[in-house]
């Protein structure tokens, strides 16, 4: 085998030198003409030359093209670099315009609280929702500023409102009165209309909890403002002469002598003294009534009523709506009576309380102070 290839390579051999066999040259130039003779060595030579300039050839064009091909790679790079900043931009400026609604909605739902102009049911859909707060970036940056000043200002409408919500369960509750008797839903109160409700079923879902718990907090303190109105706190007559002659609560009866109940106070003037309705309400009667004589009872809702007796005159009819301080009668000595005066009650779910409590004006604290023993212009209906 050995042989074999030993043969089969000094053939190869020997053609190849046959392929380089010395070979003569002759070059003419137009006027001379010259041999020259390569010989075997020669052309190896040359051979070699070729090949190596051949093989730096390739190299050259190898790395003349590698910087083509790096500089497209850095290019695809670059262009993946600015779509990512791109998209980032396009989310930065999403949430950007994202926190900016989030920032009109709110501010106009704190505009409209404070203007106190909207009702409930308006503001009760005005009230923002409950948007995450977007990372802070050089758009949303100015945003988060305006949206914690929002906080604050939001915190201290909420202070407001629940401190003004106890200074009137506290004025109330100085008069006697709970001020859950004005909150709707009580079971204890008779009322009506049509179903509208106003609670947190009627904000979003998706509320934001600070701006939920403001809203239920002003409607809560409006509600009870609101209903104050039947609140009987004006005075029924406005003469300053006025005398106060009987107090509210057990005394002298003016007629029997005995210790009786006096459901309420009494106040002395001139027959055809103005009466005025001390709240809003509704006339219940318009009548003779026994012992009051002629009485005027209103019904100012939430289980308030009043009641004017003695009078000389009756100016309204049962079922007549009236507002606080219209003309509803006149004073007079009707009924049981020594005098002309005015024989005023206020009534809470139908119990007589003391009328006092509920009269602003000092001049009616300051005749309470100098009323005499005198018993003049007294009465009232028989406790009997």
């Amino acid at each position: 085998m050995s042989v074999v290839v030993h043969s089969l390579n000094a053939g190869l051999f020997e053609k190849f030198r046959g392929a380089l066999r010395p070979r003569d040259l002759f070059l003419h130039d137009g006027s001379t003409l010259r041999q020259v003779r390569l010989c075997t060595r020669r052309q190896v030579a040359i051979l070699a030359a070729t090949l190596l300039l051949l093989a730096w050839a390739v190299v050259a064009t190898v790395h003349a093209f590698a910087p083509a091909a790096t500089s497209d790679t850095q290019v695809a790079q670059m262009q993946a670099k600015v779509a990512s900043m791109q998209a980032d931009y396009s989310a930065m400026k999403q949430a950007a315009v994202v926190q900016a609604a989030r920032i009109e909605q709110r501010q106009a739902f704190l505009s409209a609280l404070v203007e106190g102009k909207t009702d409930a049911k308006t503001l009760a859909a005005m009230v923002p929702g409950d948007v995450p707060t977007a990372p802070l970036t050089p758009l949303t940056a100015p945003y988060a500023k305006v949206a914690q000043q929002q906080d604050a200002l939001a915190g201290k409408a909420l202070a407001l409102t629940e401190g003004r919500y106890r200074m009137t369960a506290d004025a109330l509750r100085r008069l006697g009165v709970d001020a859950r008797r004005f909150q709707r839903g009580n079971p204890s109160l008779g009322m009506g209309g049509p179903y509208e409700p106003v609670t947190k079923a009627n904000i979003s879902d998706d509320a934001d909890p600070q701006f939920r718990a403001l809203f239920m907090s002003w409607k809560k303190m409006d509600q009870l403002e609101r209903e104050v109105i039947s609140v009987p706190s004006a005075r029924p007559v406005f003469l300053k002469q006025v005398a106060f002659t009987s107090s509210y609560g057990v005394r002298s009866d003016p007629f029997r002598g005995g210790a009786a109940m006096h459901a309420g106070i009494d106040l002395a003037g001139p027959i055809g003294t103005p009466i005025y309705a001390t709240a809003d309400g509704v006339v219940n009667r318009a009548e003779w009534a026994n012992g009051y004589g002629n009485l005027v009872e209103l019904n100012h809702g939430k289980g308030i009523q009043t009641r004017y007796g003695h009078l000389s005159k009756m100016l309204v009819s049962a079922g007549q709506r009236v507002k606080r301080g219209d003309l509803i009668a006149k004073m007079g000595s009707t009924g049981r009576s020594t005098g002309s005066h005015l024989h005023y009650e206020v009534r809470l779910d139908g119990r007589a309380v003391n009328p006092v409590p509920f009269l602003q004006s000092t001049d009616y604290l300051l005749a309470v102070q100098n009323r005499t023993d005198t018993r003049i212009a007294m009465g009232g209906p028989d406790a009997n």
